[in-house]
């Protein structure tokens, strides 16, 4: 029994020997003639042209290109395209990935051919190259038994979903998906299967910058389809992208950048994630909240339980059961980065009295610099109530010092403002800042405030268990200004 209990198992070990040998020689024989996207692998010193390409199939092609089995992998798949032509932001995003991972290997997928057909085609061909982009890294993976923890994708609007199909159709599961502003049009309503979704890598982040119209028309797909989904000022129009800017920037810089100008909010997202590798030390910083309008109101600067998170490569890979809508301002260049605050007051008085779409100027006074009239527009101001709402700062001013506010008039010079007494009463202003969660209460010098319309600004200053005396604060406000003050 002993004796043929041993056969057995020599039997088992030969047939699983040849299966294995029979599978390898299906590998190296595999037909991949098929393929037509291309897979050129770039170097520092060629960021702009392809080179050299990694051929599935051909092992001497992955040694001919030295290509690097012990570092990580970028794949990136571009978008469709009108002239048939890599847009401008390719070799930029080349650049900035070789700049943060030196020895990298960053890999460009060129389907060209198949995306520059009218848009509706283009869209379909996304499942031909997600195939393409599986097999490929399959054979990566198989053939050379490189890690799949080391590879991430990154595509931008059709190029996402082309990704997205290629993580479902891998043999394991990618490390990580990032979706640049995900296109929109016959992607809005289509199955998990069919685009980006969070099961297609071990984790999914998502930039949406161009989410303007109705679901299925905008640009770049509204709903969120990664585990963590950011919206930058909204998702609607970015900073820098309106029409007076374009005809600036035309002005000044020529027709060069012409196609940046027309897909400017769309093409954002690609120059946030690149801004996210070269200023590594300044992350921006995206807060979830549960809409537009609820961070508009400074309602969201929490960082408690995962409610923040760094925007672009350096993001935290939280993965929740529920994808997070997250929310942040940037700047209209790089670097994007801006300082977020919630500012909360109330407003006291002794007649019933409303104001609707009032602009007020707020200036934030801190230890390195200040930043002065930022300009806030209340849909309504109301006696005795609170009210709460979101401004940011394009520098880092420090440590919140003092806060002056201002109503302003509704012109230049207005007789309703001049002879009308309308003000409201503010005993205290409380800021929150985001990026250090740090909140300050900043009170009257006078007890209240008397707060009227195109007149003198009002001054709060940091609110003290022990009252300053007027004196004291009055020197303080002298040294932070630099200016004469009348006591």
């Amino acid at each position: 029994m002993e004796g043929k209990a041993l056969l057995l198992i020599v039997l088992s070990l030969c047939f699983q020997s040849l299966a294995v040998a029979s599978s390898n020689r299906r590998r190296e024989n595999e037909d991949f003639n098929d393929i037509e996207s291309k897979f050129a692998l770039r170097t520092p010193e060629e960021i702009t042209e392809d080179r050299c390409h990694l051929v599935p199939g051909d092992i001497n092609s992955v040694a001919g290109c030295n290509f690097n089995h012990s570092s990580k992998t970028f794949v990136v798949i571009h978008g469709w395209t009108v002239t048939g032509m890599y847009e401008s932001w390719v070799p930029k995003l080349v650049g900035a990935l070789f700049k943060r991972e030196p020895d990298s290997n960053v890999i460009v997928v060129d389907w060209l051919m198949r995306a520059q057909q009218h848009y509706p085609v283009s869209a379909g061909y996304t499942k031909l190259v997600g195939q393409d982009v599986a097999r490929f890294i399959n054979w990566l993976a198989e053939q050379f038994n490189y890690p799949w923890d080391n590879v991430h994708l990154l595509g931008y609007s059709l190029g996402a979903h082309a990704a997205g199909i290629a993580g479902s159709l891998t043999n394991k599961k990618v490390n990580r998906i990032t979706g640049l502003d995900p296109a929109g049009p016959t992607f809005e309503y289509a199955e998990a299967t069919s685009r980006l979704s969070p099961d297609d890598a071990d984790f999914v982040d998502v930039l949406h910058t161009f989410t303007r119209g109705s679901p299925g028309r905008s640009i770049g797909i509204q709903k969120p389809v990664g585990h963590v989904d950011i919206y930058p000022n909204g998702g609607f129009f970015q900073p820098g992208c309106n029409l007076f800017d374009a005809i600036n920037q035309i002005a000044t810089k020529g027709l060069g950048d012409m196609d940046q100008l027309v897909k400017c909010s769309h093409e954002r997202s690609i120059h946030l994630f690149i801004d996210s590798l070269l200023n590594e030390e300044n992350p921006s910083k995206a807060y979830r909240c549960s809409s537009k309008e609820a961070f508009e109101k400074g309602l969201c600067l929490s960082c408690r339980k995962n409610r923040c998170n760094n925007m672009g490569y350096e993001i935290n890979k939280v993965r929740a059961k529920r994808s997070s809508k997250m929310y942040l301002k940037t700047r209209s260049q790089m670097p994007y980065k801006v300082f977020h605050y919630q500012v909360k007051l109330h407003f006291l008085g002794t007649e019933s009295v409303t104001q609707t779409n009032q602009v007020l100027l707020i200036s934030l006074y801190g230890t390195i610099a200040e930043s002065e009239e930022i300009s806030i527009t209340l849909p309504e101001m109301s006696t005795n109530q609170t009210y709460s709402f979101l401004i940011y700062t394009e520098i880092d001013i420090g440590e919140l010092l003092m806060v002056k506010l201002q109503w302003k008039s509704d012109s230049f010079f207005s007789w309703s403002d001049w002879w009308s007494s309308t003000g409201f009463g503010i005993q205290k202003i409380r800021v929150k800042a985001g990026e250090t969660q740090k909140k300050v209460v900043f009170c009257s010098r006078d007890k209240i405030s008397h707060l009227k319309k195109g007149k003198d600004p009002v001054v709060f200053v940091k609110c003290y268990d022990k009252p300053l005396s007027k004196k004291a604060v009055c020197s303080f406000i002298k040294d932070l200004l630099c200016t004469k003050c009348f006591c």
